[in-house]
């Protein structure tokens, strides 16, 4: 019996829908499902083995009938089997929205004028057209009552509306993304993995001057209350962004790490303060009075202290 139906097709179409509805259903994070639980790997096998039984089951079971049929039937059976599918009501709107006369009855619209044998159809326009003219015309006169008879909204407010949108969105992106911080919206991280970050790059970098325990050394002390640039967090991600004092201070470092970075590193200085290194370098500038604090949250010796410094992204590089 010849069977021109593709039962392969129906077997792959099926195939993928499974695989689909499993990767849609399973949630396996950022990996496919297939990938990150290997036992979806069996299953689909044992899927696609049932799927294949069932088609050679199909098929046998259609050779029996066909063989099990008089020759009359069988005939009928593989005439009706050889004729192509037909969406018959898709055919039936085509050709009404076309609108165009079967080539068997051009002769009603064919005009009497010929020129060298070529004759002319007086065909209409098609229906298609005609319904997206009249649907021009009706959105004409909707927007010509909404925008110049109310009084709606004009091009100028969308687009202030649009721009006052999209400047609330970048505001938003900028406090939250880590990699755009400045020293105007830097802040004092306290997380572990961002101090431990910022231990690591002080560790390379940084060791050199100022000793592992932040104790100094061609460096100025970090753990100490003095500060030569300022201390808290806009001071420090400010001295590391841009470097110390011209010909004596170090370098900057914002050509080699990211604004994050710098923002980590600044951090894990930070942490120092109230420590006590090994060797600690003597006091270098002055102490700094973090202008936040109330006076009863100040150690004594700020308070004691008359040379105060306050945070300020303007503090004059000395």
């Amino acid at each position: 019996m010849k069977n021109t139906r593709p039962w392969w097709l129906y077997i792959l179409i099926t195939f993928f829908v499974v695989f689909g509805l499993m990767e849609y259903f399973i949630d396996s994070g950022d990996k496919p499902a297939i990938i990150e639980y290997p036992i979806t790997q069996f299953f689909l096998f044992v899927i696609l083995l049932l799927l294949i039984a069932v088609a050679l089951i199909l098929q046998s079971v259609e050779n029996i009938t066909f063989l099990s049929m008089s020759k009359e039937a069988q005939e009928r059976y593989l005439s009706a089997k050889s004729k192509g599918w037909e969406w018959k009501w898709g055919n039936r709107v085509y050709q009404s929205l076309l609108g165009s006369k079967p080539v068997e009855a051009e002769g009603e619209i064919i005009l009497d004028h010929n020129y060298d044998g070529i004759r002319e159809l007086d065909n209409k326009l098609p229906p298609w057209w005609v319904y997206m003219f009249y649907a021009t015309i009706i959105f004409g006169v909707a927007y010509l009552v909404r925008f110049h008879i109310m009084n709606d909204y004009d091009q100028d407010l969308e687009y202030e509306q649009e721009v006052a949108a999209a400047q609330l969105e970048i505001e938003e992106y900028k406090r939250t993304a880590k990699d755009l911080v400045d020293v105007n919206t830097v802040v004092l991280l306290t997380d572990a993995s961002d101090l431990n970050a910022g231990k690591a790059i002080f560790e390379t970098s940084c060791v050199a001057c100022h000793m592992a325990d932040g104790g100094g050394g061609i460096g100025p002390n970090l753990a100490d209350a003095n500060w030569i640039l300022g201390g808290g967090i806009k001071n420090v991600f400010n001295t590391i962004s841009e470097g110390g004092r011209d010909g004596k201070g170090m370098v900057a470092w914002k050509q080699s790490l990211k604004p994050a970075e710098m923002a980590q590193v600044a951090s894990y200085v930070l942490s120092f303060q109230g420590t006590t290194p090994a060797n600690p370098k003597a006091a270098e500038g002055d102490v700094w009075v973090d202008p936040d604090k109330s006076e009863t949250e100040m150690p004594k010796a700020e308070k004691d202290s008359t040379a105060v410094v306050t945070d300020s992204t303007s503090v004059a590089l000395n």
